[in-house]
C-alpha cells in the first residue's frame, strides 16, 4: 500500500542511504556550466561562482585542495569537459548566465554565491556535507528515456473497475491546448482579474455546467477530489445545525468506499460521529435532535439508482442537510438532484474528458442551495463589472476563504483543481449538450446489452435500476473466478465481495470490448447483434431507468455550450481565452511565497502518456510497478531533500499537507496517552491556511507575536509554551519566515517547544530557499510539507493542481495517513497505527508526481542546491536595485534577504493616496502581474523572483517598479492630481487608449507605453480595474442564459 519507508539516520544531519544506495555512482550536472566553446579560463571562473563540478579524479580533487583551482586543468577533467554532453539541466533551469552572476554578486559587493549563502542562512542551521541524490543530474534525454522504461512498466489494462474513475476519451483540441499547453497550466490562480479574464470565464463555464446538472444554483470553481468535497459537505452540515449535539452524519454504505474512508477522517477533527448504514433501513427518527446531515450516491457506488424524495422529506424534517454524491454522465440523463431535495451535491468531474492517472488530478464539484453560498468551499467565479461599467470576471466572496477568515474559516482549501476543471468545462462546451446526453446514452446502450448478455449466462445482476455500472452474482459463487479470467484478458473488474463483481462501462467502450467482457462471464458472443437490436437507444427508453427519474427538458442550455463544436472553432475559443490571461509564457510572475518558477517542458511530457494516464487508482497493484518505482524514488529523495526519515506522498495540496502532518503528531500523542493535547502555537505572520488546517485537525490556535524586524517573539513563544505545556500539541512554524528572512533563532524556537512537550510542523511553504543549505529535520523540526506545485515545479495551472506530500521524523511514520485497498475494505491503517485516508486515491494526484520526480533526477543535488543560491541572489539583487525607490521592510542583521522580500507602500498613501493595490494594477500595463498584496503585510508587496528568471527580466521588473515609483512622485509634487492619474485609472486597455476622445491628465503613450520596451513587448489588459464591491453585492455565479440572448 502505501510505502512510507524509513530510512536510517546519521548523526542527525540528513539521511542514511543503506549499502544498496552507497554503491551507486552518483552524476553531476556540472558538465554543462559552460558550453563547450567556452575556453577553460572562463570554466575554472565559473566554478568559482557555482558549486558544481563535474566528476573529478582523486589526483584532481587532490590538486583542488591544495588551492590549485585556477591552474591548468588535468587531462581527466579537460577529457570530461570536452566530451560533456550539451543537454543538462541546471543552465537550463535557472535564468543568470555565468557572467550575469558575477555581475549580480558585484552589486551586492560579493565575490561569489558562497559567500551570499553565508551572509543569508545562518551558519548554525548549514549543512556540511553536500546534497547528493541517488541517480540525480542526468540530462534531459536520458530522463526521458529512463521514465519511459519506467512507464514501460505499468499495465493499463482496461480497467472497468469504476469506483468514481473510468477511462475517457480526451479531445485531442483540448489535450494538446489546454494540458499541454503553458499559457494554460502555467498560470497563477486568478486574483488579479484583469490579467485573469480567459480562465475566469471558462471556470465560469464549469461552475455553470455543475449547477444545471445539478439544479443547484450556487457552484464552485473546483476542489481537491471527491472525498475531501464529502469532507467539506460534512462541516457545512455541522455549521448549519448549529448547535454542538446536532454532530450525526449518516452516510450511506453504497457511497464510495474511499470517500467514505476520507468523510470519517475529517469527523474526527470536529467530533462529528459518522453512522455508515443502509438509508432504507435507518431509523431517522431515532437519532431525534442529534442529526446535520445525511449523504447518499446517485446513482451508488453498485450501480444502482435510487428515488431519494421521501429520504430527503425524513433528513429535513429532523434538521438535517441532504447531501448527494452524483454523477456528471448521468446527469445529463437523469433528474437532478434538486428535484429530490438535496440540499448539497458533489462529485469528480473526471469523465468529462480527464485521464484516469492512477487516481489524479481531477477537478471535484460542489454545488449547494442558496442557503449555503456563503459558506461553500473553495473559488466562485462571479460577474462583476469594470471601470467601464462592462462585465467582468472576478473571484467572488473572497472573504470565506481561509487566507482571511483564518482560525475561523470552515475549510483550509487553497490550491484546487483548476486545471482539470477547465477541461472538464472545455469537454462539456466541445460536444454541447447533445453531444453529452448522445455520450451518456451510448453508455447505458452498452451497459443494457452487457446486463442481457450476463443474465442469459446464468449469473444474477443484482441492479433493478442502473445507469452504466452492474453488481453481478456469479453463478459458480466463488468472484474470483471472473477476477482472474479478465486479467488473463487484460481487463480488470471490480471485486465486490467473494460472490460478487462490479463492471463500469464508459465512453471509451467498443464492441469488441463488450464481446470480451461477454466471454469473461461465459456468455454467447454471437448474441450481441440481437441483443443490441432490442437494447434502448436512450435511458428514455430503458426500463432500467424509473421514469420518474428521467431527465425531461433541456440541458445546458447557454450559447457557450451550444457555439463551439467543430474542432476549428473549438480551437479557436481556446486561444481566445488564453489570451486574455498572464503566464509563465509571458512573463515573470513575482508572487511572495508562491515560487513560480520554471515548469521546464520534459518534465511535462511523460504526464499524458498513457502508460501513467490510463491507469485505475484501485487496479491491481501489479500492474503499477513504474508506479511504484516513481514512488519509492520521490520518497527517498524528499526525505533526503528535508532530513527526515520517511514520506507519503498522499496529500493532494499543501494545505492537506499541513491537515496530515498535524494528524500524525495527533495520532502520535494519542497512541501515548496525551491525547489531550490541543494546543497549536502559530505565529500572526503564518499563511491563512495554518490556522484554518489545525481547527481542521482538532487543535484550538494560540497566536504567537512577532517583533517589529519580522522575527518571531521568542519571549512571547517561551511564555506561552510554557503556559499550555501540559496541553501543547505543536507549534506551526514557516522557514525561511514568511517576511522573507532567514531567522537565526530558529533552533531556539524549536527547543522552547520541545522543552515543553510539543512537536514542530515546519510548514514547506519557503523551502525553495532551503534546499541543499539546511533543511527542516536536520534543525530538529518532526514534520513538514513540501508545497510540489512551488518548489518541485509541478504547474500552479491557474488555481490546481498541486500536491503536498509530508515527510517526518520516524516517531510519526506510522501515523502517516493510510488508505483502502482495491477491494471494498475500507481500512483504517495502511500501517499498525496509522491513520486514514485523506485523499480520495492513495497516491492522490499520481500522474503529476512525475513532474516531480524528473525534476529532481534532472537537477540531483548539485542542481538542487544551484537552484536555491540562484534564488537567493535574483532576490537580494531585486531588493538591491529597488532600496533606493522603496523601504524593504525586512532583512537579516547583514541586509539580507531570503528567496522573498517585503516592499512597503504604506508611506505613499498619506502623501499621494497610492496604495499597493494602484501599483499592482498598474505593473499589469508593464506586462507584468502583480506580486503577493497585502501580506503578510497590509499595504506591501511581497516580491519572489525564483531562480528560473534571467538577470534581463529581473532587471525588466525592476525597471517597471522604479518607473511606478517616479510616477508616484508626480502625484507627491503635484504634477498629477491625487484621484485621475496613471495609477488610479490603471490598468488601460487597449480600447481605453484607443477611443476617439481622451480627457485625462497624461498622454495615451504614457499610458500604454511608459517604457519605450513595451513597444516591443506588451501584454494588454482586457478590462479596466474591476468593482470587487458590486461583484459581491450583485453576485452571478453561472453564464447567462440563452434566453438572454433572445
Amino acid at each position: 500500500m502505501l510505502a512510507s519507508r524509513i530510512l536510517s539516520r546519521t548523526s542527525g544531519r540528513g539521511v542514511a542511504l543503506g549499502a544498496r544506495l552507497a554503491s551507486l555512482q552518483y552524476r553531476s550536472t556540472a558538465a554543462a556550466v559552460a558550453p563547450i566553446a567556452v575556453a577553460a579560463k572562463s570554466w575554472a571562473s565559473a566554478r568559482q561562482l557555482h558549486t558544481q563540478k563535474p566528476v573529478r579524479s582523486s589526483a584532481a580533487a587532490a590538486s583542488e585542495a591544495s588551492g590549485d583551482v585556477a591552474g591548468k586543468l588535468d587531462v581527466a577533467s579537460a577529457a570530461e569537459f570536452a566530451l560533456a554532453p550539451l543537454d543538462t539541466f541546471t543552465r537550463r533551469h535557472t535564468g543568470p548566465r555565468t557572467k550575469d552572476v558575477a555581475e549580480m554578486l558585484a552589486t551586492l559587493n560579493l565575490k561569489s554565491l558562497d559567500e551570499l549563502v553565508s551572509r543569508t542562512v545562518p551558519d548554525s542551521i548549514r549543512l556540511n556535507p553536500p546534497l547528493v541524490i541517488p541517480e540525480g543530474g542526468v540530462t534531459e534525454r536520458e530522463l526521458l528515456a529512463r521514465i519511459k522504461s519506467i512507464a514501460a512498466q505499468n499495465k493499463p489494462f482496461r480497467s472497468f473497475i469504476g469506483a468514481g474513475y473510468t477511462d475517457v476519451e480526451v479531445p485531442p483540441v483540448i489535450l494538446r491546448n489546454i494540458l499541454e499547453n503553458p499559457s494554460w497550466y502555467t498560470q497563477y490562480s486568478p486574483y488579479q482579474a484583469e490579467i485573469s479574464q480567459g480562465r475566469l470565464e471558462s471556470l465560469l463555464n464549469f461552475q455553470t455546467m455543475v449547477s444545471d446538472l445539478t439544479g443547484l444554483p450556487i457552484a464552485n470553481s473546483s476542489l481537491l477530489d471527491e472525498g475531501t468535497a464529502a469532507g467539506e459537505a460534512l462541516v457545512i452540515c455541522l455549521n448549519a445545525a448549529r448547535k454542538k449535539t446536532k454532530n450525526l452524519f449518516f452516510a450511506d454504505s453504497r457511497c464510495h468506499p474511499q470517500t467514505l474512508a476520507v468523510l470519517h477522517t475529517r469527523a474526527e477533527g470536529f467530533g462529528a460521529e459518522v453512522v455508515v448504514g443502509e438509508f432504507e433501513k435507518f431509523d431517522f427518527n431515532a437519532v431525534g435532535d442529534r442529526l446535520c446531515g445525511a449523504m447518499v450516491s446517485y446513482p451508488d457506488t453498485y450501480g444502482n439508482i435510487n428515488d431519494y424524495k421521501n429520504l430527503s422529506e425524513t433528513v429535513h424534517a429532523n434538521g438535517g442537510n441532504l447531501v448527494v454524491v452524483a454523477d456528471l454522465v448521468s446527469l445529463t440523463v437523469l433528474q437532478p438532484p434538486s428535484s429530490f431535495g438535496a440540499d448539497i451535491v458533489l462529485g469528480n468531474s473526471q469523465r468529462f474528458g480527464v485521464p484516469m492517472g492512477n487516481g489524479g488530478p481531477h477537478a471535484a464539484f460542489f454545488a449547494a442551495t442558496e442557503k449555503h453560498k456563503r459558506s461553500v468551499p473553495g473559488r466562485i467565479v462571479g460577474l462583476s463589472r469594470d471601470a467601464n461599467g462592462d462585465p467582468a470576471y472576478r473571484l467572488a466572496l473572497q472573504t470565506r476563504e481561509q487566507h482571511i477568515r483564518r482560525e475561523k474559516a470552515s475549510s483550509n482549501i487553497c490550491t484546487a483543481q483548476a486545471l482539470l476543471a477547465n477541461m472538464a468545462a472545455m469537454y462539456a462546451v466541445y460536444h454541447g449538450p447533445e453531444g453529452l446526453r448522445a455520450i451518456a446514452n451510448r453508455i447505458h446502450r452498452f451497459t443494457s446489452v452487457l446486463a442481457s448478455a450476463i443474465t442469459e449466462a446464468g449469473h444474477t445482476v443484482e441492479n433493478s435500476a442502473f445507469f452504466d455500472t452492474l453488481s453481478i452474482k456469479v453463478a459458480s459463487g466463488n468472484s474470483k473466478d471472473i477476477i482472474d479470467r479478465a486479467v488473463k484478458s487484460n481487463v480488470n473488474l471490480r471485486k465486490i465481495d467473494g460472490e460478487r463483481v462490479g463492471v463500469t462501462l464508459d465512453e471509451v467502450v467498443t464492441r469488441q470490448e463488450l464481446a470480451t467482457l461477454i466471454e469473461i462471464f461465459g456468455g454467447n458472443v454471437n448474441s450481441v447483434e440481437q441483443l443490441a437490436a432490442q437494447a434502448p437507444s436512450t435511458v428514455g427508453e430503458s426500463t432500467a431507468v424509473p421514469s420518474n427519474l428521467v431527465r425531461q427538458g433541456e440541458i445546458l442550455n447557454y450559447p457557450v455550450f451550444h457555439r463551439y463544436h467543430s474542432e476549428t472553432e473549438m480551437l479557436r475559443y481556446i486561444t481566445e481565452l488564453q489570451n486574455r490571461d498572464l503566464s509563465l509564457a509571458n512573463a515573470m510572475i513575482p508572487l511572495g511565497s508562491c515560487t513560480m518558477k520554471l515548469n521546464a517542458t520534459t518534465q511535462m511530457i511523460p504526464v499524458t502518456w498513457p502508460e501513467f494516464g490510463r491507469v485505475h487508482p484501485f487496479a491491481p497493484e501489479d500492474q503499477k510497478a513504474g508506479y511504484h518505482i516513481l514512488f519509492r524514488d520521490l520518497e527517498q529523495d524528499l526525505a533526503l531533500i528535508t532530513g527526515m526519515d520517511a514520506t507519503s506522498l498522499q496529500p493532494n495540496s499543501g494545505a492537506q499537507g499541513e491537515y496530515a502532518g498535524l494528524r500524525a503528531i495527533r495520532g502520535y500523542q494519542a497512541a501515548n496517552g496525551q491525547g489531550h493535547r490541543n494546543i497549536c502555537l502559530i505565529p500572526q505572520s503564518a499563511h491563512g491556511t495554518n490556522p484554518a488546517s489545525a481547527v481542521m485537525a482538532g487543535l484550538k490556535v494560540v497566536s504567537v507575536k512577532c517583533l517589529e524586524n519580522g522575527n518571531l517573539d521568542l519571549a512571547d513563544l517561551e511564555a506561552k509554551a510554557k503556559k499550555h505545556a501540559d496541553n501543547l500539541s505543536a507549534v506551526m512554524i514557516t522557514y525561511p519566515s514568511t517576511y522573507g528572512v532567514f531567522e537565526d533563532t530558529v533552533l531556539r524556537a524549536i527547543e522552547l517547544v520541545h522543552s515543553n512537550g510539543g512537536q514542530v510542523y515546519m510548514d514547506g511553504a519557503n523551502l525553495n530557499a532551503q534546499i541543499g543549505l539546511c533543511n527542516p529535520g536536520s534543525m530538529g523540526a518532526d514534520v513538514c510539507h513540501i508545497n510540489a506545485h512551488k518548489t518541485l515545479a509541478i504547474p500552479h495551472g491557474g488555481g490546481g493542481p498541486g500536491m503536498g506530500p509530508i515527510t517526518v521524523k520516524s516517531h510519526l511514520a506510522p501515523f502517516l495517513p493510510g488508505h483502502i485497498n482495491n477491494t471494498d475494505a475500507v481500512t483504517a491503517n495502511a500501517s499498525a497505527g496509522g491513520s486514514r485516508a485523506v485523499s480520495a486515491a492513495p497516491y492522490s494526484s499520481a500522474s503529476i508526481l512525475t513532474i516531480s520526480w524528473s525534476y529532481i533526477k534532472l537537477l540531483g543535488g548539485d542542481g538542487m542546491t544551484q537552484s536555491t543560491k540562484t534564488a537567493l541572489l535574483n532576490a537580494n539583487y531585486m531588493a538591491n536595485r529597488l532600496r533606493d525607490h522603496y523601504t524593504i521592510l525586512f532583512t537579516n542583521k547583514n541586509g539580507m534577504c531570503a528567496h522573498e522580500f517585503i516592499i512597503d507602500c504604506r508611506p505613499f498613501d498619506k502623501i499621494s493616496g497610492i496604495q499597493g493595490i494602484d501599483i499592482a494594477k498598474r505593473l499589469q500595463d508593464y506586462g507584468f502581474h502583480s506580486p503577493t498584496m497585502s501580506w503578510p503585510v497590509s499595504n506591501t508587496l511581497m516580491i519572489e523572483p525564483t531562480e528560473s528568471e534571467s538577470r534581463e527580466e529581473l532587471d525588466r521588473f525592476c525597471d517597471a517598479m522604479i518607473s511606478i515609483r517616479n510616477e508616484i512622485r508626480e502625484i507627491e509634487e503635484g504634477k498629477q492630481p491625487r484621484d485621475n492619474n496613471v495609477l488610479k485609472n490603471s490598468p488601460h486597455t487597449i480600447r481605453d487608449v484607443s477611443a476617439e476622445t481622451w480627457d485625462r491628465p497624461y498622454s495615451r503613450v504614457k499610458a500604454a507605453f511608459p517604457l519605450a520596451s513595451l513597444q516591443r513587448r506588451k501584454f494588454w489588459p482586457t478590462i479596466r480595474r474591476v468593482d470587487d464591491v458590486y461583484g459581491d453585492t450583485n453576485l452571478v455565479c453561472s453564464c447567462p442564459p440563452m434566453s438572454s440572448y433572445e
